[in-house]
């Protein structure tokens, strides 16, 4: 079963989030590059994260957003059913035909399942932190060649 394109932009853009809460907000320009979504469907997938209290923006220079929330107090499932309204429909409207009734129940079990994966655990699994550390690294080594040019050129 293949989750919808909402959820899984809305899930790799709150990893992002996830990532660099304790260093400094994002802009959805930012997410929107690295992840190589458009930024106007990112902003309208940001508008659905806010309005859901997943995401908190700030304002002005430096400014971004944020998780709202403690990545371990949200789930993946919680993250999808945000973006992707059809989800809650589809469980709603169960009706009597067979393969629509396993369909609805296989996507239960799914969101069982998912709800009780954290962001928090999705971001702390070795080949996530593996990916991170190996994007950091370039950013880190960029930063320090900078700081060199400088202090070579004073």
């Amino acid at each position: 079963m293949k989750i919808p394109t909402k959820g899984r932009y809305a899930v790799s853009a709150m990893m992002d989030l996830a990532i660099h809460d304790k260093i400094k907000p994002l802009t959805i320009a930012e997410i929107a590059e690295k992840q190589n979504i458009s930024l106007s469907y990112l902003e309208q997938l940001f508008a659905v994260l806010r309005k859901n209290n997943l995401v908190r923006g700030t304002r002005g220079p430096g400014g971004g957003y944020r998780l709202a929330q403690v990545a371990d107090s949200i789930t993946i499932a919680q993250i999808i059913r945000s973006v992707d309204v059809t989800v809650v429909e589809r469980q709603d409207e169960v009706d009597e035909y067979l393969p629509y009734v396993l369909w609805a129940e296989l996507s239960r079990k799914m969101y069982q399942f998912l709800d009780g994966i954290t962001l928090a655990a999705c971001v702390d699994h070795p080949d996530v932190r593996e990916r991170i550390e190996g994007q950091m690294q370039p950013v880190a080594m960029a930063a320090n060649g900078a700081i060199d040019g400088a202090v070579a050129a004073a």
